[in-house]
């Protein structure tokens, strides 16, 4: 049987649990691990769903999920995958983190419009120096049998030769099925160029599985539904060549009730490092969650026990903050500790329910001579991140949501200046839930 019809199979199979709920229950499951996947959202595919099952109910599974290092941090769109290592490993599992060293020097073309920019050894490696602290938080890493390893792909990737690499993965792959590729057919449909570089990323993948299973055991890829193409040829690659078991689990890919894209807002990415997001700035983004999206993020992004999610979900109108609180601080408890949660708590309840300033909230810093000057208001709501551009400065002040030191302002081309000044900053607001203080530097 080709790659191209045995890989037809496995979409096909997977597509069918999917449309048989009773499968695919969590009742149906016998493993913690995806008893525990299916109950809190995660699940959208698995190949082999009864095999996995089985292996996971029987003994340790070992699996792993690639990140390639194209930013000095992760991003919340990034923390599903990391919470899905988490529940792996909470279940007596070992999860692999795989930086994707090598991957990256080509770029992931999936659900791009173009290619990324090639980034130097030296830039993602320094990327990569960055981002592996934040996996400590929310994973036990060590030499024990669940303890979680982190490796870089492009130990493996960067020494092969390319004569060698098409003789001994090219011939397992057929254009007819890569080009099918929803991620290839969706850049082909728009007319936009894909390069041949590009073209090379999806066998990569498939040969970081096949490492994987030889040099660590490694039975299960992860990752998020766009990356199903790319996981089920890894899981083919190793039960052609090697004989062995192979599965794949994808997860939905998330927007908010609303369909916005999960962890984009008006100042751009939420980035998990609290050197690019503030831990105050990152409570505000759970905080601001929308009342339809409480009960699954709390169930994605929390341990909390279900029953105590049921129980916050349901909480009647305005009784809803309360639960987005709770999101809020256990989000980000898990990923900056205890402390900076009852900070960011605490700040937060003093500037919107008391009217007071904490050392704790965002700020802005502003050259002292522009302040003297004079800033436009519209101008230092774009630069707070409180607003998209101008023109949404302006459509925010006519509609009394821009406030100056807890004054409605409803010119945003009014200047801003040292007379502003309480305490040293100026208090900027927007809504009711968004303050940064402009400080002179």
């Amino acid at each position: 049987m080709s790659l191209e019809t045995s890989a037809a199979a496995v979409l096909e199979a997977a597509a069918t649990a999917r449309e048989n709920p009773d499968e695919m229950s969590e009742a149906a499951f016998k493993s913690t691990f995806l008893q525990t996947m299916q109950a809190r959202g995660y699940i959208h595919q698995i190949t082999h769903p009864v095999e996995l099952d089985a292996a996971a109910a029987s003994g340790i599974v070992t699996a792993y999920i690639g990140f390639d290092a194209t930013a000095s941090s992760l991003h919340v769109g990034h923390l599903i995958q990391i919470m899905m290592l988490r529940r792996l490993q909470q279940a007596g599992h070992k999860p692999i983190v795989l930086m994707g060293g090598g991957t990256t020097k080509v770029g992931d073309p999936t659900d791009k419009e173009g290619q990324r920019p090639l980034l130097t050894h030296e830039q993602i490696q320094a990327n990569i120096a960055s981002i592996k602290h934040t996996f400590a938080k929310f994973l036990a890493f060590g030499d024990g049998p669940t303890d979680a390893v982190m490796v870089d792909n492009d130990e493996w990737l960067s020494k092969f030769g390319y004569v060698q690499f098409l003789r001994d993965y090219g011939v397992h792959f057929t254009i007819n099925r890569m080009l099918a590729f929803d991620s290839v057919k969706a850049r082909l449909d728009r007319e936009q160029p894909m390069t041949f570089l590009e073209f090379n990323y999806m066998l990569m993948q498939s040969v970081d599985f096949l490492e994987l299973e030889r040099t660590h055991g490694c039975v299960l890829q992860m990752g998020g539904s766009d990356q199903w193409g790319n996981i089920v040829n890894g899981v083919e690659l190793i039960r052609r060549v090697d004989h062995k078991p192979a599965f794949g689990l994808t997860t939905p890919l998330l927007s908010t009730a609303s369909g916005q894209k999960m962890g984009k807002t008006v100042g751009g990415a939420v980035w998990l490092n609290a050197d690019m997001r503030s831990p105050y700035d990152y409570w505000q983004f759970w905080r601001n969650t929308e009342d339809a999206d409480v009960g699954r993020f709390l169930r994605l992004f929390t341990d909390l026990p279900l029953d105590d999610i049921a129980r916050l979900e349901s909480l009647p109108g305005a009784e809803i903050n309360e639960a987005k609180k709770v999101l809020a601080n256990e989000a980000t408890r898990m990923l900056h500790g205890a402390e900076a949660a009852q900070a960011a708590d605490g700040a937060a309840r003093a500037a919107f329910e008391e009217g007071k300033l904490s050392d704790d909230l965002p700020t802005y810093e502003v050259a002292a001579g522009d302040l003297a000057t004079g800033i436009v208001l519209a101008d230092l709501a774009v630069g707070a991140g409180l607003a998209g551009s101008k023109g949404e400065a302006r459509r925010l002040a006519q509609g009394g949501g821009l406030r100056v030191n807890d004054h409605q302002e409803t010119d945003a081309n009014r200047t801003v200046t040292t007379a502003d000044l309480v305490d040293g900053a100026v208090k900027l607001a927007a809504g009711k839930k968004k303050i940064v203080l402009v400080k002179p530097v």
